[in-house]
């Protein structure tokens, strides 16, 4: 019996494979001993940075609570009130251990917050590139080969030279140096996913190109990209920190890791080493953190590696 290429069509669509199920990925993902290591840090950092107020003994960036005859203190001393310092002060007697705490907010506000929209941004420019191809596509990935041809800090630093500090020019500046990545992805990853049947037959359906774009493509497309924003989050983070050493990154009144390490850069010779050290251990154990929970993810979405 003949069926008729719209029944044909509707039956691929229809047909497409359906998802695996997210409770083996979830077994695969914590059956290797660095993904849980790295996932239960991950958990106890935004735990921390998310509960600061509440969890830190003082408030750094509050001038009221802050005694300039407690700078300098070494770790496990107390402040002339008697208040415990366990990691010690910086130079304007704040507590460094409510400094990481609060700094670890600002730091994850900028990871995540600019590798979403980049992400949203690149992945929507690499999509409709594959989708439309021709000249349309040629343009874009030109545009997205001349971004990548400069290296990312230089790109951050450009920029915010033009808009200057502030926690949201970090993220802006990030954002310009890093959606070149996800639309190249995008890109690579619909292209095959453009000639396959079920997209084909979308087509033969006349179903509009934005709900081929975003039903059809863009499902199939999110696991490399998933994988790529986790990496990217502590990307930002280190890039953020960089700028803020440099002193073009948060301002004084939005602490960042990268700020706490660059405020005992001058003392690290005198042998004051707490005042960075404690900030970078914190910076060190929240990228590894990230990039063990990346890694794992990169191998349990990736198909090639399913059982």
């Amino acid at each position: 019996m003949d069926i008729k290429l719209a029944d044909a069509a509707e039956i691929a669509v229809t047909e497409m494979p359906p998802p695996r199920r997210a409770w083996p990925a979830i077994r695969r993902f914590f059956s290797a001993p660095a993904a849980l290591f790295g996932a239960i840090g991950l958990v106890l950092i935004v735990t921390v940075a998310v509960f600061a107020p509440l969890l830190s003994p003082q408030n750094p960036y509050d001038l009221m609570q802050l005694d300039i005859m407690d700078s300098r203190l070494p770790p496990g001393s107390e402040s002339f009130a008697g208040v415990p310092y366990h990691l010690g002060t910086d130079g304007q007697g704040r507590d460094i251990l409510s400094g990481i705490m609060y700094g670890l907010r600002t730091s994850l506000i900028v990871g995540i917050a600019s590798a979403l929209v980049a992400a949203i941004i690149g992945t929507t420019a690499g999509l409709m590139a594959a989708y439309v191809g021709g000249r349309t596509e040629s343009i874009m990935m030109r545009l997205v080969d001349l971004q990548l041809s400069f290296p990312t800090i230089l790109m951050a630093l450009m920029v915010l030279a033009i808009l200057g500090n502030g926690v949201t020019n970090v993220v802006l500046a990030i954002i310009v140096a890093e959606w070149a990545t996800y639309a190249r992805t995008a890109r690579g990853t619909a292209l095959v996913e453009r000639e396959k049947e079920y997209v084909e037959a979308a087509r033969c359906l006349r179903i509009p190109g934005h709900r081929v774009l975003l039903r059809h493509l863009l499902p199939n497309c999110l696991a490399p990209i998933i994988v790529i924003a986790t990496m990217q989050v502590a990307r930002a983070i280190g890039l953020e920190a960089t700028l803020s050493f440099l002193g073009l990154g948060a301002s004084v009144t939005q602490p960042s890791l990268g700020m706490l390490i660059a405020n005992g850069y001058q003392y690290l010779l005198s042998g004051l080493y707490w005042i960075s050290f404690y900030p970078g251990i914190a910076l060190l154990i929240t990228i590894v953190s990230i990039n063990l929970v990346g890694d794992r993810l990169r191998d349990v979405l990736n198909p090639r590696n399913a059982r």
